[in-house]
């Protein structure tokens, strides 16, 4: 048995709803002589629960098959400052967890380090040195490019510099790279760090493992986790999001559309989610005398893979602003969509497009009601066949994305980072 340790921030148990990746990676590895531990922070960001209440520096919880070592973490709820105070105590507190847990369950043979948290994936190359193992650093959002964005703080400003050059630090120390979105290597590029330009970053240490569904879980959900809702048995056309309701989602976007359609008697947007724009949106659902859109408001994660089954089309409602969407998308929502079996419409057009690589969807080159409108109508108003053949690639598509093909990939990764590393010894 090999034993890989997996730092991931935000992990969740599989119980609660988050990040739960890396134990989807962790049992499906364990068929292959991985054994894992996830070593997690303890206030869990999704759920707002501190799993640790007294001054214990860590807690292991072993309620399933794979060990989750909790570690000693103060809430970031507030965000802000709260939630760089919660970073920096899992980075530090990290290395003293390690040790001691080293001490109790023997050392590991590699470790897989996980972002947006890049001190997580420091600490990781850090603790991998002083055991002389391979550190693999996960890459799912490019920080520092994602704080540019979303904040005033400029790439070229002083404390941009200092990320950017943190950021780069990382890629050059790791031992393998993976990225979740299959263009982001583009980024490299762009700032000219390969070696093939002269820089220090090998490509061939660079894989791309995209996020994904657990198929045979997702399947099982559809058959017991049924949704008692007149509105999903009804004979309309039922255009269906789920998720947040925030600005970055832009589900305003959706209630103008249903305007546009408003006398359409046969189509019909159901939106299931909360988020700090949902009050604001029922107001002018009702202001507006909107009867063919309801919001449902938040629903169990369960329950949700029997509601996009339940759909015509399932929208992927996203800001074309907010975020640089060139280089490919690895939102879990995709994958659900498509394990679904119902055609994709995505607000945005897409780097590296994944809709269009399996036909099973429409992309808007324009984010505008009039354009989703008119994508909705041309979904509609498919010949039946037509319609169909969307459904089966949508659905085969995903088969791609599957946790335990996604792990297969993890595995090579893995086994390639240990021969390396140990030809080097």
């Amino acid at each position: 048995m090999k034993n890989l340790w997996i730092f991931h921030h935000y992990a969740t148990l599989p119980s609660l709803n988050g990040h739960i990746r890396p134990y989807n990676f962790a049992r499906h590895l364990a068929d292959t002589g991985i054994s894992t531990t996830i070593f997690a922070a303890s206030y869990q960001h999704f759920s707002d629960i501190n799993i640790i209440q007294d001054d214990s520096k860590y807690l292991v919880n072993n309620e399933f098959d794979t060990p989750f070592v909790f570690v000693k973490t103060p809430s970031s709820k507030s965000g802000g400052v709260s939630r760089v105070k919660n970073m920096l105590a899992f980075y530090r507190n990290l290395f003293s967890v390690s040790k001691q847990y080293a001490k109790e369950h023997g050392k590991p043979d590699v470790i897989l380090s996980s972002s947006p948290q890049p001190l997580a994936m420091i600490a990781g190359i850090k603790i991998a040195k002083h055991y002389r193992v391979p550190c693999i650093c996960e890459v799912r959002d490019l920080w520092p490019e994602a704080i540019f964005l979303a904040t005033r703080i400029q790439g070229n400003s002083l404390i941009g510099k200092f990320l950017t050059a943190g950021e780069h630090w990382i890629y050059r120390h790791g031992d393998a790279l993976i990225f979740t979105k299959e263009g982001d290597t583009d980024y490299l590029k762009e700032h000219k760090w390969t070696t093939d330009q002269g820089g220090d970053i090998d490509l061939n240490k660079c894989y791309y493992i995209n996020n994904g569904v657990e198929l045979s879980s997702y399947y099982e959900q559809i058959k017991t986790c049924k949704l008692d809702d007149a509105d999903l048995n009804n004979n309309k056309f039922r255009v269906v999001y789920t998720g947040a309701i925030r600005k970055i989602n832009n589900v305003g976007n959706i209630i103008d559309t249903a305007y546009i359609l408003r006398s359409n008697p046969d189509i019909e947007f159901l939106i299931y989610g909360d988020g700090n724009e949902a009050e604001s949106l029922r107001r002018r659902i009702v202001d507006e005398k909107l009867m063919n859109v309801k919001m449902k408001g938040f629903i169990e994660k369960k329950y949700i893979p029997f509601i996009l089954s339940r759909s015509s089309v399932n929208l992927l409602n996203y800001s074309q602003t907010e975020y640089n969407w060139t280089r490919g998308n690895s939102s879990n929502k995709l994958f659900e969509y498509m394990a679904s079996g119902r055609p994709v419409i995505s607000t945005v057009k897409m780097g590296y497009s994944i809709i269009d690589k399996y036909n099973c969807g429409i992309e808007l080159d324009e984010h505008t009601p009039e354009a989703l409108a008119d994508a909705i109508l041309q979904i509609k108003e498919m010949p039946p066949a037509q319609y169909e053949r969307l459904c089966e690639n949508t659905k085969d598509g995903a088969k791609d994305f599957d946790y335990k093909e996604l792990s297969k990939k993890l595995l090579s990764v893995i086994m390639q980072s240990i021969a390396i590393k140990g030809s080097r010894s």
